[in-house]
């Protein structure tokens, strides 16, 4: 093993920039070598990494796939095994020589809790960390108060733990999902929509007190990205959008294969696209809801279709059942909402270019609907990308819910391993920009996996950044996707600016760890 200090100065490969590291008391002291400890909890990370990746792995095959000596692998292995991280799953027969025993992750080593809050319904499931679905269900909402609403998704968090025969504290980690985005300044949600009081600080308060320091809020139409990502149509395309037109009209963005939040967690909020049209635009609810939902939303669909003569009871459902038995006022209004539609997605194509758009919602999955858009959008748009409606349904949010809290979980669990490092901070919030902020400076990339110390574009629901504290976290090298190192990250509170007091120092990578050169 090798470690740089204040005299040494390692030459790194041709072509390639130094990066600037810099210390964490501000003495100049750029690298430090690895604490037992910390080598022993990284190659534990490792081997873990690999069996929830690729199933059940012997231990030679572990050694093979980590570049570790078979020896650490056998002591790695018997300590989380200790820990109940993994269980033996069986043995590899039928190939020359003594059978191998096979190791797997335990699934109820961690356990999900993903909620959906819905305008007219709460919907939530429980899942492990294999991915495995407990339990699902749903209820009808009928809060109208702040109170009432934390009271129903309490009621269903204990439905499902009392269907998985869990109790609330075996959750390893909730995610909400919820129209809006985090506001730190006032410590709140905001643009909440026709959430009432919602976007009051005593919302997420009351959250806090029910679901303890394992909540985490996602935006709702983000949460259907992810699952879009890890379920639809998003599998097999790194840049596509995710565009909900339904009560609310929301856009979650993937791009790099990562969820875009923006640097004010608004990416995605095309409601306030200053998009208007047809006989369903409201000067009063645009200031409300914004220029594009006003207009667009089921709201806008029902404002439009009486302004043209529609009578009876009226929802966005019967005009567009309307529309396809052949009323023309009917067929009218669609085809105004598909023009609208195809503007706002032609907007988003200038921008970004993505490969694919899926749309959902009620109104964004309504049966000939993508169809019009198309057709609208073929007339428009500079270039033409893959329209598919989105096959995930009104799960869609709980999934994300499910995708997020999973790599949550997962992150959780690396950190509570018996030999990880004293320090961490579960909860700890950092923004989106502290990971490009990390890869300037270290020269590395952050993986999708982030353990639960850094939770990026969430609220800091259970701890705010502590004073002085070092958390352990796992970046992947940028010279070698191989190469998995370690940084310590120094933070401590102080007055906003891009980045202020967090400092990193990068340690060996696993291969300089288990004697070999790196």
């Amino acid at each position: 093993m090798t470690a740089l200090s204040d005299g040494a100065r390692a030459d790194p490969p041709a072509g390639r920039p130094v990066p600037a590291l810099p210390p964490l008391d501000g003495s100049g002291t750029g690298l430090f070598a690895a604490r037992p400890s910390l080598i022993r909890a990284m190659n534990e990370q490792l081997l873990l990494e690999h069996i929830r990746q690729r199933g059940p792995c012997s231990r030679a095959e572990l050694a093979r796939f980590s570049g570790l000596s078979k020896p650490t692998v056998s002591l790695a292995l018997d300590n989380v095994e200790r820990a109940g991280l993994v269980r033996i799953a069986g043995q590899r027969t039928g190939v020359p020589g003594r059978s191998a025993r096979l190791y797997e992750i335990r699934p109820d080593a961690g356990l999900v809790l993903g909620l959906d809050l819905g305008d007219e319904y709460v919907r939530g499931a429980i899942a492990d960390l294999t991915g495995e679905i407990r339990t699902r269900a749903s209820l009808r909402a009928h809060a109208t108060s702040v109170r009432a609403r934390v009271a129903e998704l309490v009621e269903l968090a204990d439905l499902l733990c009392a269907n998985a025969r869990v109790t609330r504290s075996a959750v390893t980690q909730t995610v909400i999902g919820s129209p809006g985005v985090y506001d730190p300044r006032r410590n709140a949600m905001k643009l909440t929509g026709g959430l009432r009081g919602w976007d009051r600080p005593a919302a997420l308060a009351g959250l806090r007190e029910a679901f303890g320091r394992s909540l985490v809020m996602e935006n709702d139409v983000d949460a259907a990205a992810l699952a879009e990502r890890a379920l639809g149509h998003g599998r097999e395309v790194d840049n596509f959008a995710f565009v909900h037109i339904g009560t609310g009209i929301g856009m979650g963005l993937i791009l790099g294969g990562q969820l875009l939040r923006g640097a004010h967690g608004v990416a995605g909020e095309i409601a306030f696209m200053p998009l208007s049209g047809g006989a369903g635009a409201d000067e009063h609810e645009a200031r409300k809801r914004g220029t594009l939902e006003a207009a667009a939303s089921a709201a806008g669909i029902v404002r439009a279709a009486r302004r043209g003569g529609m009578r009876g009871p009226v929802s966005a459902r019967r005009v567009f059942e309307a529309a396809a038995a052949g009323d023309a006022r009917a067929r009218a209004v669609v085809a105004e909402e598909a023009v609208l539609v195809a503007k706002t997605i032609c907007a988003v194509i200038t921008v970004v270019d993505p490969d694919l758009i899926v749309l959902g919602g009620g109104i964004g999955r309504a049966p000939g609907f993508a169809e019009s858009v198309t057709a609208e959008l073929d007339r428009i748009a500079p270039v033409m990308p893959a329209i598919r409606v989105s096959a995930l349904g009104t799960d869609a949010v709980t999934d994300g819910c499910l995708a997020a809290g999973s790599e949550l979980a997962w992150g959780q669990v690396m950190t509570a391993l018996p030999t990880a490092p004293s320090g961490s901070l579960p909860g700890l919030y950092l923004p989106n920009s502290s990971h490009t902020w990390l890869k300037n400076q270290v020269g590395c990339v952050i993986p999708e996996q982030v353990p639960a110390p850094l939770v990026p574009g969430q609220p800091p629901l259970s701890r705010c950044s502590a004073q002085n504290d070092s958390v352990p976290i796992p970046i992947r090298s940028a010279h070698s996707k191989s190469a998995i190192a370690c940084a310590l990250v120094n933070v401590s509170s102080g007055p906003k600016s891009s980045m202020p007091g967090i400092s990193v120092t990068p340690t060996m990578c696993h291969s300089c760890l288990d004697g070999s050169p790196g």
